[in-house]
């Protein structure tokens, strides 16, 4: 695809981006209730996908072999990521609290489907968090993302689908649903669930929008709201504007408005609220405060990262600096090195190796994962490849 897609970052860091709000984690960690430990970790789970609102740029696809690390004592924490495959595309994940407060984990192969007027993203690959002084592991797997108007248009982005965070140790579980647009655009960003125990039974309600805030409710007052509202509707409903409704054949799809923002029930808890992007933020692909900080490249760095950091990569480095040629030449000399080395490869009958990971089941789950085998920041990096 043209480079005037993409937006000045690979996937890899894309993915880093999860860790935005990990004080959320460090929260959960700290929690005696195994019930305020999942409202956190739901919490966590949506804010992951929080900085997905309005980047309508497509990260650039990661070379195999490239990683990217990311160290924040700041923050406690440590991140490592590895392309350890490229057809399918996927990528593997592991970061570690730097107090050994936890370990979150995970590949992804983000399955697309284009539909013509738009593309879906489904980020196949199973998450994992373990909160270590609990003994207690969560996985989840994440929303559906969609990007509409590819083809004419506003880009405009939606997710939705169902994240089931199970906790292994107590059978607890919360649902989480993602709402779809809707036709008038109502459910935009919605996200309701709740958390239930191993007999199904509903402990509490959560509530929001993946792009503000979540809150969360006792099940009761939930449900009494909820009884009132219904009884009080005919008054308080908007009527719908006929002019917004989505039209069909060539023309783009309706950019929904974005309603009112979430209406908080009296009594309810905030989980989570998003950061306030930079007064910049538009003129910067709709980056966050922490996306901006990714491919900083700090003087001194490149003796101690790896050879196969993002950050060294001539093509996105050349689209930070606002040189499109450059990128764009660069991309292509990469992807066409990439196809080399794998011929080469082919010829000589020899197997890829990754290099930080490798392939086993989930602890947890026993289904097909890739394990970080340790060894990273140890920076023994003479058998990295080369593909810059």
């Amino acid at each position: 695809m043209p480079i005037a897609f993409n937006e000045p970052l690979s996937f890899l860091q894309r993915i880093t981006e999860y860790m935005e709000h990990v004080d959320l984690i460090h929260r959960a960690s700290c929690q005696s209730q195994a019930l305020e430990r999942m409202q956190c970790v739901a919490a966590f789970a949506v804010s992951a996908v929080a900085s997905q609102w309005e980047r309508t740029g497509k990260p650039f696809n990661p070379l195999l072999g490239e990683t990217y690390e990311l160290i924040r004592e700041d923050l406690g924490f440590r991140f490592i990521s590895e392309q350890v495959s490229h057809h399918p595309p996927i990528s593997a994940f592991y970061s570690e609290g730097l107090h050994q407060d936890f370990l979150f984990h995970g590949s992804i192969y983000p399955k697309l489907k284009f539909w013509g007027k738009s593309v879906e993203a489904e980020p196949r690959g199973t998450i994992t968090l373990e909160l270590l002084k609990h003994n207690e592991a969560y996985t989840w797997t994440n929303p559906t993302c969609c990007v509409h108007n590819v083809i004419i248009g506003k880009l405009w982005i939606e997710q939705y689908g169902t994240v089931e965070i199970l906790n292994h140790r107590t059978g607890d579980k919360c649902v989480l649903h993602f709402k779809p647009c809707g036709l008038f655009g109502k459910e935009l960003h919605k996200v309701e669930g709740h958390i239930q125990d191993k007999n199904k039974k509903k402990l509490f309600m959560i509530y929001g929008k993946w792009t503000e805030c979540l809150w969360g409710i006792d099940p009761a007052a939930y449900e009494s709201f909820k009884k009132r509202e219904r009884r009080g509707d005919h008054l308080s409903k908007p009527q719908p504007d006929d002019s917004s409704q989505k039209a069909d054949g060539d023309v783009a799809d309706a950019v929904p408005e974005v309603q009112e923002t979430v209406q908080v029930i009296p009594g309810s808890k905030l989980l989570w609220r998003v950061n306030t992007r930079p007064p910049n933020s538009a003129q910067m692909y709709n980056f966050t405060s922490f996306t901006v900080s990714l491919n900083e490249l700090q003087s001194g760095m490149e003796k101690t990262l790896a050879p196969t950091d993002c950050r060294l990569r001539p093509d996105i480095r050349g689209m930070e600096n606002g040189d499109m040629d450059l990128a764009s030449q660069e991309k292509e000399r990469l992807e066409e090195k990439q196809r080399e080395a794998r011929r080469e490869r082919a010829k000589q009958e020899a197997e890829w190796q990754t290099r930080w990971f490798h392939q086993g089941s989930n602890p947890h789950t026993g289904a097909p994962d890739w394990l970080y085998a340790g060894g990273y920041f140890e920076r023994n990096f003479s058998r990295c490849p080369d593909i810059y």
